[in-house]
């Protein structure tokens, strides 16, 4: 919570500095700098305080060291690649079966229901990715 309390000053501060940076340019270029310079010293000061943080209760650490195992890690890890390379994958079909469909579509509007048909098993390779996630979780 006191991440947020800490981060979104910061947000704020630096959507007005771009937008000052965009009606003057040559500052602009300076400010924006600056402000990254100041946005990562402050992301790296929230990650030390996270991973230096100690445990709120005995309860919490007795569950954290049993979550913290090498192979829930790696189910883990494993899960959300499994989840993101179909995403992607599934973006890429789509785009491709999806531009094909609607050119064909101009042509021969009657084959709508077969084009849409070929766009949906494109879409359905995300749906596997995210069923080998959630059996990955469910391992851990």
């Amino acid at each position: 919570m006191s991440a947020w309390l800490i981060g979104l000053p910061l947000i704020a501060g630096t959507a007005t500095l771009a937008l000052l940076a965009a009606r003057r340019w040559r500052r602009g270029v300076v400010v924006l700098t600056v402000t990254g310079a100041l946005l990562l010293a402050g992301a790296v000061v929230l990650l030390l305080a996270a991973v230096t943080a100690g445990p709120a209760s005995a309860a919490a650490t007795a569950t954290a060291g049993a979550a913290a195992t090498g192979a829930s890690t790696g189910a883990l890890i494993g899960a959300g690649i499994a989840v993101a390379g179909s995403s992607i994958g599934a973006g890429i079909a789509v785009a491709y079966t999806g531009a094909a469909a609607l050119a064909t579509m101009s042509e021969r509007p009657e084959l709508f229901g077969r084009a849409m048909v070929i766009v949906g098993l494109a879409e359905g390779i995300a749906i596997y990715g995210l069923v080998v996630g959630i059996i990955m979780i469910g391992k851990a």
